[in-house]
């Protein structure tokens, strides 16, 4: 599941997937220009969640 997701947001051009070829051979995600321009999206978002939604009720949130 989260390979897919990874994939996707890839193929979105927010991530680059690099393989360090070495003995363990790991992999790992960066984001690009325009992945860390989207930083402050999800932020502004859980703030206005914040704002505007209410609490759900035995959630313990």
């Amino acid at each position: 599941m989260l390979s897919g997701r990874l994939a996707e947001v890839g193929a979105a051009g927010l991530v680059i997937r690099e393989v360090d070829e070495g003995p363990s051979s790991r992999v790992a995600y960066r984001l690009t220009e325009a992945g860390a321009a989207m930083e402050p999206v999800p932020k502004e978002l859980g703030r206005w969640a914040d704002a505007y939604l209410a609490p759900e009720v035995g959630t313990g949130c």
